[in-house]
């Protein structure tokens, strides 16, 4: 259980995240995560990273119940400083990250992917971001990056998800792909960019970061102010205690 790294081929490295029993992330899994990923791209001989996941699904968001054992707001700062590092670790990784997504994507998941450079992602996987069923907000930055604005609206507002076809049709999913071939068609991607010269890899790497129309980083940490502003005035608490309840609307 965690955070491993293994080189399944030349160039690449494959990072995986394994928590049980649906990939909600506690504060020091988000930190994990961060230093893998920031790890694996400082590292000359790697030329891509493939992000994955083990077990049912890609990402729940953060371990909502590490929130509730805490009576003040220690892991509610954790956990967002977490995510925050997390989406940055991904997106200013000095080369080009491949998530592969299978099973749910949800709340931090959409922050990972939506920094990933490349998505392949299985038939079976649905994106989105329930943060307003559960006393949160954030990551709309990333979700945008995936759908059209009016759609991405749409989705924050209901909690509704998008799946892996619905993506692919947008333009931000590059590849679906039956579960079962989820990791080749991703290894293969990478290894397509791998084939690439390293070191011309991370100058595009960093060439597209800096065209790129919105600062992810402070975008994301701007939606996080209201989260802490949610928490301040009693609505998340509210919120969070009844989810997963039913007739908790």
């Amino acid at each position: 259980m965690g955070v491993c790294t293994s080189r399944p081929a030349p160039g690449v490295a494959l990072v995986t995240v394994d928590f049980p029993p649906v990939n909600a992330l506690p504060v020091k899994g988000w930190y994990a995560l961060a230093d893998a990923v920031r790890t694996a791209g400082r590292d000359p001989e790697v030329r891509c990273v493939v992000l994955t996941a083990e077990g049912r699904g890609f990402n729940a968001g953060v371990d909502i119940k590490e929130l509730q054992r805490d009576p003040g707001h220690t892991s509610l700062i954790g956990a967002n400083s977490g995510c925050a590092e997390a989406f940055a670790a991904v997106y200013e990784c000095e080369v080009p990250v491949v998530a592969a997504v299978a099973g749910h994507c949800l709340g931090g998941g959409i922050g990972l992917v939506g920094n990933a450079d490349a998505i392949v992602a299985a038939e079976d996987a649905v994106f989105g971001l329930p943060e307003l069923d559960r006393g949160a907000l954030g990551a709309a930055t990333h979700l945008a990056r995936l759908v059209p604005q009016h759609l991405m609206r749409a989705l924050y507002y209901t909690s509704r998800t998008a799946t892996a076809a619905e993506l692919h049709a947008h333009g931000s999913v590059w590849q679906v792909v039956p579960r079962a071939g989820l990791l080749a068609a991703a290894l293969g991607l990478a290894g397509e960019i791998a084939a690439k010269d390293g070191s011309l890899l991370r100058l595009a790497k960093a060439a597209l970061n800096g065209i790129d129309p919105v600062d992810v980083r402070r975008s994301y940490r701007f939606e996080q102010g209201f989260t802490f502003e949610a928490n301040l005035s009693g609505v998340a608490d509210r919120v969070r205690d009844s989810f997963g309840k039913e007739g908790s609307r």
